[in-house]
């Protein structure tokens, strides 16, 4: 491709809602341009990128089993409804009304759609164990979309659907796609690590998230150096340290004026936060069949200690949380900043599992000013539900090992669930096994955002001039420069390297050198040849990789050996990163 006909061009500045590297270095350096919040359109070198990363995707799926096929965008809202997650899932899912009045949703994902296809193509055993994927078009609502792909609302997706008659089959393929991530991942030049994660929407029984680890993920991630734990925080564990044992204490209340948070009531009365409860009042959007309704929700944690919503939420199976106002604490007999369970009516309270092995705690007396010591669960008051409800924090001990665990930010670039018969049971996904009974078929869902991975790609892979580009996803394999003056023996070796099935991006404007070496580096392909008067001079031309400084002149008769040369070695030293993962135990 001669740039003076590529569609799309270079800017010397990146808009000024672009806050980080890679959204400012694909803009600038013409991959993508933004049409409205969150949705983007993908210029030719992204498209060729991108098409290389679903190549890559396509050869693993096909190694573990999978068959390619194609599914709608637009989904009839009956089959969402029959999982209920019609009702479940909030404003983040498309709906509309198509003219004859029928409710419809876009995408977000394709359990649903599969599941129906499922009950209409499966009838036996014999048929099962199956595995299909796409890589379709997707739309969520997200209500904050940034940072360019990382977070967009409309976006492309290789999610892969597994189809099992036991759960040793789901097993053993979501083990199979648990290897192959990693293989996709490091085959496009990007380092991940898989952790355990929220269910989510998705629901199910396990689930996995592959992070790639930057400071500009919105995800916090639990590591232990110890041992192989690793958590996406709103599901990590941590060893909870065991309270001393001691006799119940009578309650007691007492004045605790201008105490409404736990430091200042831990300072006040000369105690650690650790002997405190904090109780911490939400307000619920809970399905009720096909309504839905709000429920207050009091959260009772250590006041050492701090609610997780997430862990919450699944606890209640809220389908949202959202912070209570003062009306509504008061509505129930509590006093804002000095609430505590205790004679609650009308709320569901939930306490984090080390409460009720907490003995004598401070709590709030549920009237301005004043709190109670000695306060006991069990004796004082009761939880509709006791959970691991509370936040895992760096310091605090591995679940597995005893060590501290540290926190490192991450962006999730894949995800895996073992969804079991979530929902091929609420669709009469049945098969017959065997004995001619009738089962459920087991569902595993394994999705990869392409754009997002992109993305990640771009804001590992740069540096202060611009991207660089892995060899196996870049949009062109070869940058050709030619500089004034040099125009026929730039056109020749354009043509003699196409000849030979190398991918050339020749940069045939009239432009000074500086333009063409500054886009060269912004665009960031990975080998560039210039042709020049001196490199001419000297018997042949100017190579350089992009992520060297060296460069070296190459005779005119071995450039096309020296180039396929180079991309044989740039792409075996990504091979070598591709290696087998141990399954966590």
């Amino acid at each position: 491709m001669k740039i003076s006909q590529l569609f799309g061009q270079t800017l010397r500045n990146a808009p000024a809602d672009a806050q980080i590297t890679s959204h400012q270095l694909l803009v600038r350096a013409g991959f993508i341009r933004q049409l409205g919040a969150g949705i983007f359109s993908y210029l030719p070198l992204a498209h060729r990128s991108m098409a290389k990363i679903e190549n890559i995707l396509r050869e693993e799926m096909n190694a573990i089993g999978g068959q390619e096929m194609t599914m709608p965008v637009v989904h009839p809202a009956d089959i969402w409804k029959e999982t209920r997650r019609w009702y479940e899932i909030d404003a983040e899912m498309g709906r509309f009304r198509d003219r004859g009045g029928r409710d419809m949703a876009l995408a977000m994902t394709h359990e649903e759609v599969i599941a129906d296809l499922l009950r209409g193509e499966i009838q036996s055993y014999k048929q099962l164990p199956q595995l299909v994927y796409h890589i379709q078009t997707k739309w969520r609502d997200d209500p904050r979309p940034r940072a360019g792909l990382i977070r967009a609302r409309e976006f492309t997706m290789k999610d892969s659907y597994s189809l099992d008659a036991n759960w040793e089959g789901l097993e053993a393929q979501y083990r199979a796609h648990y290897q192959a991530y990693f293989n996709i991942f490091r085959r496009c030049g990007l380092a991940v690590i898989a952790v355990q994660s929220d269910v989510g929407m998705m629901g199910g029984k396990t689930a996995h998230e592959f992070m790639y680890l930057t400071p500009i993920g919105e995800d916090t991630i639990i590591i232990c150096d110890g041992c192989d734990y690793t958590a996406n925080r709103q599901v990590a564990r941590f060893r909870k340290p065991a309270p001393a044992a001691e006799p119940p204490q009578a309650l007691e209340k007492v004045a605790t004026p201008g105490t409404t948070t736990i430091q200042d009531l831990a300072q006040f009365l000369g105690v650690p936060k650790s002997r405190t409860a904090k109780a911490v009042f939400c307000t619920a959007t809970l399905a009720r069949g096909q309504e839905e309704v709000d429920q207050l929700v009091l959260a009772v944690v250590r006041g050492d200690m701090a609610v997780n919503e997430t862990k919450l939420a699944n606890a209640i199976k809220a389908k949202s949380l959202r912070p209570a106002t003062d009306d509504e604490i008061r509505s129930v007999g509590a006093s804002p900043g000095y609430a505590s369970p205790i004679d609650i009516q009308n709320a569901i309270v939930v306490v984090d599992d080390l409460i009720p092995q907490s003995p004598n705690l401070v709590a709030g007396a549920n009237v301005e000013g004043q709190h109670l010591l000695n306060v006991n669960y069990g004796r004082d008051y009761q939880a509709a539900i006791v959970a691991d409800i509370v936040v895992a924090e760096a310091g605090f001990s591995c679940p597995q090992c005893g060590a501290p665990i540290r926190a490192a930010r991450g962006v999730e670039v894949g995800n895996i669930f073992q969804l079991g018969t979530r929902y091929s049971a609420a669709m009469g996904c049945t098969f017959a096994d065997q004995d001619g009974q009738e089962r459920p078929v087991l569902m595993g869902s394994y999705g990869i955002g392409v754009g997002r991975l992109l993305a990640c790609i771009a804001e590992e892979h740069n540096d202060q001039y611009g991207l660089i580009w892995p060899i196996t996803v870049a949009p062109y394999q070869v940058y050709l420069v030619t500089l004034p003056g040099n125009e026929t023996a730039g056109g020749e070796l354009y043509n003699t390297l196409q000849a030979a099935g190398i991918e050339v991006l020749y940069d045939d404007r009239n432009e000074r050198a500086g333009v063409k070496f500054h886009d060269a580096d912004l665009i960031g392909i990975p080998i560039r040849l210039t042709v020049s008067q001196r490199a001419q001079e000297a018997g042949g031309v100017e190579s350089k990789l992009r992520h060297r400084a060296e460069r070296t002149t190459i005779p005119q008769e071995k450039i096309v050996a020296h180039v396929q040369g180079q991309i044989a070695a740039l792409q075996a030293k990504v091979v070598k990163t591709v290696r087998e993962v141990p399954y966590p135990a």
